[in-house]
């Protein structure tokens, strides 16, 4: 059971080892205009495969649930998903187990990748555990543990931990196929929370330390991406670079070395605009941006 790109290697490791995957369960196709509907990278998947593929609306449609059932599942792997009804997640006899991107019980949630870049954290992880009602505090199977870079954005973690986590998909998989899962439950007094990102989210403050602000941007990059307003018009920054050198003009203020680049004030340092993008127009480095805007930047404020 899964949707989006992050769900495709895990379905995929197992179907390289020789598992029986007698149905996919992914979300229903959705409009794309001219395109037509656009399929989930799942369904992609798994049709290139010759896999079985349901679609429900609600998982509690009667249909739905009987054609689950002729699965006949020993086991049943979600990697984002949606949360799961109890007469879905309690149907096979081994249980469904589910796998986050983060270190449980920190972030759980919808965005456990962007909230542990933008706090700051330094090391997160990913975890197996089988479900239950409450959403992400099942009993622990596996974790395991990754670094986060100074510089790191969201869409490059997410690609490292799309990999990472398919290989503990199958670590998981095949202990509980031999009997040598575990599971433990999590301790609630360390749970942390990772809720979903909307556009109101992803508004910049400069008024915030230079060490904040990077870590905002980067956490929201590439999708969908701090922003703040710049001439009136909605101003996306993509990619930074921490400065300590500090600030002689008000936070949000636009800084212009003779060396070249574009930095902004902050309210203890600068941060360094590696790309962004104004409204209407296409993602461009910090040197485009400069060139191409020109004397508008003197001056010139984010807000």
């Amino acid at each position: 059971m899964g949707t989006p790109e992050f769900a495709v290697p895990s379905l995929q490791v197992l179907c390289d080892n020789g598992y029986d995957i007698p149905a996919v369960i992914t979300a229903p196709d959705k409009p794309g205009g001219r395109l037509g509907l656009i399929q989930s990278p799942v369904k992609v998947f798994a049709l290139q495969h010759y896999l079985r593929v349901l679609q429900p609306e609600k998982l509690k449609n009667p249909e739905f649930l009987e054609a689950l059932r002729a699965c006949r599942a020993d086991l049943q792997v979600v990697v984002a998903f949606r949360m799961l009804p109890e007469v879905v997640w309690s149907m096979p006899p081994l249980g469904t187990l589910n796998l986050h991107a983060s270190l449980l019980p920190k972030y759980r949630g919808a965005a456990p990748i962007n909230w542990a870049i933008i706090r700051g954290e330094t090391e997160t992880g990913l975890t197996t555990f089988l479900l239950r009602h409450e959403i992400d505090t099942g009993d622990i199977l596996f974790q395991e543990r990754l670094s986060i870079g100074e510089n790191e954005t969201a869409g490059e973690l997410h690609d490292r931990m799309m990999h990472l986590g398919a290989q503990l998909v199958l670590r998981t998989v095949r202990a509980i196929e031999r009997g040598e899962a575990h599971a433990k439950p999590q301790v609630e007094t360390e749970a942390s929370h990772a809720p979903k990102i909307f556009t109101e989210t992803c508004y910049l403050r400069f008024d915030q330390p230079t060490a904040q602000v990077h870590n905002f941007v980067r956490g929201l990059s590439p999708h969908p991406g701090a922003w703040a307003r710049f001439e009136g018009k909605v101003f996306k920054i993509l990619r930074t670079l921490k400065e300590a050198t500090p600030p002689n003009v008000p936070p949000g203020h636009f800084v212009l070395p003779k060396s070249g680049g574009v930095w902004v004030s902050t309210a203890d340092g600068h941060v360094q605009l590696l790309e962004v993008q104004p409204e209407g127009k296409r993602r461009m480095s910090g040197e485009d941006f400069r060139n191409g805007y020109g004397s508008r930047l003197v001056g010139g404020v984010l807000t």
